[in-house]
């Protein structure tokens, strides 16, 4: 009761930090003014504070008073924005050009700073809360590492291990005040591929005397969504190609000499994955060379597959349900989106679960995630914090 009450007297607090949050965002990589933000929270609740983990993660870290124990929880949110101009008419609307939270980190930091403040003044627990604040989730620049790999590398879950790790993310399209989650796999992995279709410039006059790479291109494109609907058995697992950037030439009247796709890959089987990436290679390459130009392909993988432990997820559905109420936890399908939250997985038992965020009283519909007209309703987050809170608790006190 202590901790209802807890959360209804900072539902304010929670939303004047997001729209603090989403009036200032920023990119992976550069989440510095963030992490201030962040820090000083933290610190203000008497929590010690652990700040440059892949560069701009925060970690926060809250001993209980009652008595010893080896036990640790983590509880981690994302920090970074999206490089999308806001088509929103807010009045938190971001001030930062072209960057905006059009994904929910906002929300997730708000809602774990928000569970930081309550279990500092209810810290009568055994054990050990350690609040991950994780940058650049949607991505490290090619080539580079970070985001929740870097994290772990650099000891997150270390000093004092953690035993179990808890996260959430917001589905704006989704009702609020519900609870969505899924045993086993819930979010695909994703697969960043770059193709580089190398032609001969011409005229665009003289067709004949050129490769022209932008055939090529579209050739390539349609063919590569077959891999889809014509290779892939999706009665097994679902599994997405989407091209996400065709960039070439520079005139009307020049035909270019070469063309630049980047595009992902999903898909809740590794071996459907590899196989996906084996044919995008082959297909771009043999479609290139038959017009008698080339393709240069090249594919890094993002995150893994999110696997919500089944074990843990059944241990602690009964902490979910007291929070939210049993009708108000549903399970859900898998989804193609992607989480690199996947990676700590990895290495500890836990799980991911959505939180709805969309009140059925707006007038106007959802915008999907990563869109100009993104937002959530604010009130969501308060069931985002107890339930947060409930399984730091209750995870601490099981056997």
């Amino acid at each position: 009761m202590k901790i209802s009450s807890n959360i209804k007297n900072i539902a304010k607090e929670v939303t004047n930090w997001r729209h603090e949050l989403h009036k200032n965002p920023e990119l992976g990589y550069e989440e510095s003014w963030t992490s201030d933000f962040i820090t000083k929270k933290l610190e203000s609740f008497n929590i010690e504070v652990h700040r440059g983990l892949a560069g701009t993660g925060v970690v926060g870290i809250l001993t209980g008073t009652n008595g010893r124990s080896n036990r640790a929880i983590g509880l981690r949110a994302d920090m970074d924005a999206l490089p999308i101009t806001e088509n929103n008419n807010l009045p938190f609307q971001s001030v930062n050009e072209g960057v905006m939270h059009a994904c929910g980190h906002d929300g997730h930091m708000s809602i774990l700073m928000a569970t930081a403040e309550i279990l500092s003044k209810n810290n009568d627990f055994q054990g050990t809360v350690k609040f991950i604040f994780q940058g650049a989730e949607e991505g490290p620049p090619p080539g580079e590492e970070g985001g929740a790999r870097m994290m772990i590398k650099e000891g997150v879950l270390k000093d004092p291990d953690v035993d179990a790790i808890f996260g959430l993310h917001i589905a704006a399209q989704l009702p609020m005040n519900k609870i969505y989650y899924k045993p086993r796999g819930f979010y695909a992995s994703s697969s960043r591929f770059t193709i580089k279709v190398v032609g001969t410039q011409a005229h665009g006059g003289t067709p004949w005397l050129s490769v022209d790479p932008i055939v090529i291109t579209a050739q390539i494109i349609n063919s590569i969504q077959t891999i889809i609907s014509r290779e892939s058995d999706l009665t097994k697992e679902p599994a997405v190609i989407s091209f996400g950037k065709v960039e070439g030439g520079n005139r009307f009247n020049i035909i270019p000499g070469e063309v630049n796709l980047v595009g992902t890959i999903r898909s809740l089987d590794y071996d459907m994955r590899d196989y996906i990436k084996k044919r995008i290679i082959e297909l771009s390459q043999g479609i290139a060379e038959s017009y008698g130009g080339n393709a240069i392909v090249e594919i890094d993988d993002g995150a893994d597959i999110t696997y919500n432990d089944p074990d843990m997820m059944n241990k602690m559905l009964p902490s979910i349900k007291k929070s939210a109420g049993s009708d108000n936890v549903i399970l859900s399908n898998a989804k193609t989106l992607a989480e690199d939250y996947a990676y700590y997985l990895n290495e500890i038992p836990g799980f991911l679960f959505e939180l709805g965020a969309y009140n059925t009283n707006e007038t106007r519909e959802a915008p999907a995630h990563h869109t100009p007209d993104f937002f959530i309703d604010d009130n969501s987050m308060l069931l985002g914090v107890k339930v947060m809170t409930n399984l730091a608790l209750d995870f601490l006190k099981s056997e």
